[in-house]
């Protein structure tokens, strides 16, 4: 049973307040709707503690889920204001349902639907809502709905890609680490001991491994507080814009990983524009959305100016190959859709190319990784292993001199 915070009026026109145990806010508002309440507005309501440990937060794949419940529902020809509530009685996300059921209230009160989606800015990004407002007026909320799912599980699916490529080095970096932890926590402490019986010279490689295991040992303490303090340092540098720019560009020129992340960027660039052309929102403000979605300052200096420059009326190709941010493939099909009339056709192509090219991207960035980080672990466990090795080798020879 949940608790529902209710507000409504009497037949009398008396407001009353109070709450409500039952089991789905549908539930609850048949009951007040039963004891002659009219204009209801009920809320779930949790206790603080209740709230910590439940109400997962809303994830990028439950408004892609949304996008696609609502746009199926608006096709069959139902009222936006019932597909809301359906979503949010049936969904088992708890956030999910406070959140619908909020979007249910706004709307009931006369606001639009992106109105209600702007009191959750953190779930719903600026393009999505600028999308949709745009789609409203136009009349096509159902065919964007569909479009922002089908472009939320392509990013899910790049993100994913990722993230997978990342699992097996991650892995192997973990594993390794431990190894080297045990070794010098628990093995080599005891071996020390051993060769302390013995009168012998230990070997440099031995020595050198015992001398930073005795370090670690005896400032662990000190080493801990200096990496919180850079962590803490870091965090505090980083709330300043000069930083994060210098953070920004410093990627995007690292070999390999740079060229990932620019590819990344730029097709997110290209699908998010694509969704706001086709929804029929002005390339100016299209523009200000795509770019505001960049998560790189130096995209976002490079590309407000460009916008700039569109207001000017210089196009958009030739202004974005002056960035020197977006690779020539990518200003050519923009200026062959610039000269066509078919620029949201050519974003939304020139986006699918540059998928799979980060695709290609992604698999080299990991095939250069992996072996890295295999043959960077294995030097310092081979280092451990010889250093143990030999040790035992040189004392076994002393003693028999």
């Amino acid at each position: 049973m949940h608790r529902y915070a209710f507000v409504g009026t009497t037949l009398a026109g008396v407001q009353v307040k109070g709450t409500e145990r039952a089991n789905s806010r549908s539930d609850a508002e048949i009951a007040l709707y039963e004891r002659e309440l009219r204009n209801l507005r009920v809320t779930e309501k949790k206790s603080l503690l209740r709230y910590e440990i439940s109400g997962p937060r809303i994830k990028r794949e439950h408004v892609m889920h949304l996008s696609r419940q609502i746009a199926a529902f608006l096709r069959a020809g139902l009222p936006i204001i019932d597909a809301v509530h359906s979503i949010g009685t049936e969904s088992e996300n708890s956030s999910v349902r406070r959140m619908m059921n909020e979007i249910e209230d706004g709307l009931r009160t006369g606001e639009r639907f992106s109105d209600a989606l702007d009191k959750f800015p953190k779930v719903f990004p600026e393009y999505y809502r600028g999308i949709v407002r745009s789609a409203e007026l136009t009349g096509e909320l159902d065919t964007a709905l569909g479009r922002l799912a089908i472009y939320l599980e392509r990013d899910l699916e790049s993100r994913r890609k990722i993230k997978s490529a990342l699992i097996y080095p991650t892995v192997i970096a973990a594993m390794s680490v431990v190894t080297v932890l045990v070794l010098s926590i628990y093995v080599l402490p005891k071996f020390e001991d051993f060769f302390a019986t013995f009168d012998a010279k230990l070997p440099l490689p031995t020595r050198i491994l015992l001398a930073f295991t005795n370090f670690i040992g005896q400032w662990w303490w000190a080493l801990l507080a200096g990496f919180a303090a850079l962590l803490l340092i870091g965090w505090l540098l980083l709330r300043f814009y000069p930083v994060k720019y210098a953070r920004d560009a410093f990627l995007l020129r690292l070999p390999v990983l740079g060229e990932t992340i620019q590819y990344m960027l730029v097709e997110r660039f290209c699908r998010v524009l694509a969704s706001m052309v086709s929804a029929g929102v002005n390339l100016p403000d299209a523009m200000a959305v795509a770019t505001g979605s960049m998560r790189n300052r130096v995209f976002i200096k490079r590309l407000n100016g460009v916008t700039e420059q569109m207001l000017e009326g210089q196009g958009m190709a030739d202004p974005l190959a002056r960035t020197q941010l977006f690779p020539g493939t990518a200003t050519q099909m923009l200026r062959v859709g610039e000269e066509t009339g078919t620029l949201d056709t050519q974003l939304e192509v020139t986006a699918q190319y540059y998928e799979v090219e980060l695709d290609y991207k992604i698999k080299k960035v990991t095939a250069l990784f992996e072996p890295a980080v295999i043959v960077v672990m294995g030097l310092i466990v081979g280092f451990v292993a010889v250093a143990l090795v030999s040790a035992m080798y040189g004392i076994f020879n002393q003693v028999e001199i």
